[in-house]
């Protein structure tokens, strides 16, 4: 009787055998590996599917090759980042000087003094108001047509001249600050002359603070204005100070791909001060559910990135994503997967080898660009 052939005893032949750590590398027979203190591999040709590679439970099992189901949910919302406190210049009040005036006495002469509404700040003697104030007085009495046109006009000359409710006919005046603060700046000092529009006093209120932050372009698309934040101060430890984001800020860090957010925190007892470091806590708006997988299942990153999906026949299959948010050890896939698909987590890059090498990676980048020219692959 005629010797039986492999191929006619259904016996598999063997195309070639390989080490599973160096895949690339592929040997005519059977032994023990150059690279590594284990046997050589076979691999045979039924292994390979349509754009998949195969691999056998056994190789599967020794290199604690893991899969996990995708599943659609939302990350965790709330992240943390750095921020640092400053005036809300919402509430920042000049007092500056109308008129070529001299400061002739200062009753606030330290920065970051707290003042009162219509606490005196300073005295001034402008010539130029004393010479209005006079004319005007002059012509309060006067009845004549003539005299009353002219009053008329040294009114509205005291109005051009921002002349202060209280001014003596000298042209000494006090200035009162206007809101409750602190006068976080003093432009001049007593005996110095204050040029028309020289700052004399910057006041802060304090009621609330602004809080900027740096955060991730990735998750900005949720914050909007009145998004509730809260934040811890290392100067404070233990308390929470809760806020609003009052505006994202055109403002981006290219360096960090950051972009600034502006909060509004409430500070009716003064505890906070600008200059403070924080720690801020956002809960953006909730996103659509999309589909996850554990961040160790991605290969490659930005518009390389890929999964390996095992389909029902046990084949594996590279599978090009484009990724959204990561957080927890997830990360969300925008594009190439739906959910309920099984992705290889553990052993990937051994099965993204063969893939390679049996041209799925080749069949891969063809599709996708197939894809974005609108024909088939």
């Amino acid at each position: 009787m005629p010797p039986v052939s492999a191929a006619t005893s259904g016996e598999r032949k063997p195309l070639y055998w390989y080490d599973p750590m160096v895949p690339d590398q592929h040997f005519d027979k059977p032994g023990k590996s150059p690279f590594m203190d284990m046997q050589l591999l076979p691999k045979y040709a039924d292994e390979a599917s349509a754009g998949g590679v195969a691999i056998a439970p056994g190789v599967q099992q020794n290199l604690g090759m893991r899969t996990a189901v995708v599943k659609r949910g939302r990350l965790a919302s709330d992240i943390r980042v750095p921020g640092t406190l400053g005036w809300d210049l919402r509430q920042e009040r000049i007092v500056s000087a109308r008129v070529d005036a001299i400061v002739e006495r200062q009753f606030v002469k330290t920065p970051f003094e707290a003042v009162r509404a219509g606490q005196p700040l300073a005295s001034l003697i402008a010539p130029a108001w004393g010479t209005a104030l006079a004319e005007a007085q002059a012509l309060s009495h006067a009845d004549s047509s003539p005299a009353r046109a002219l009053r008329s006009a040294a009114n509205q000359r005291l109005r051009a001249l921002g002349m202060p409710a209280g001014a003596a006919r000298s042209g000494r005046i006090v200035l009162s600050s206007p809101v409750d603060g602190v006068v976080s700046e003093i432009g001049v000092r007593e005996g110095q002359s204050a040029p028309t529009g020289t700052l004399l006093f910057r006041i802060n209120g304090t009621r609330s603070l602004w809080l900027e932050a740096a955060v991730p372009q990735a998750v900005v698309a949720g914050i909007s204005a009145d998004t509730p934040v809260e934040a811890s101060v290392d100067a404070r430890p233990g308390e929470t100070f809760r806020g609003r984001v009052e505006s994202v800020l055109p403002q981006i860090d290219a360096g960090s791909r950051t972009q600034r957010v502006r909060i509004v925190l409430d500070n009716p007892d003064g505890t906070l001060a600008p200059g403070m470091s924080a720690q801020v806590s956002l809960r953006p708006a909730a996103q659509v559910e999309q589909p996850l997988v554990p961040s160790e299942a991605l290969i490659g990153m930005g518009a390389q990135a890929r999964v390996i999906v095992q389909d029902d026949k046990g084949a594996f299959h590279p599978m090009a994503v484009r990724t959204g948010r990561s957080a927890d050890g997830m990360t969300e896939i925008v594009s190439g997967l739906k959910g309920g698909e099984k992705v290889v987590v553990s052993g990937q890059f051994l099965i993204d080898s063969e893939a390679s090498l049996s041209g799925a990676l080749e069949r891969l980048d063809t599709g996708d660009k197939a894809q974005a020219s609108g024909q088939q692959p």
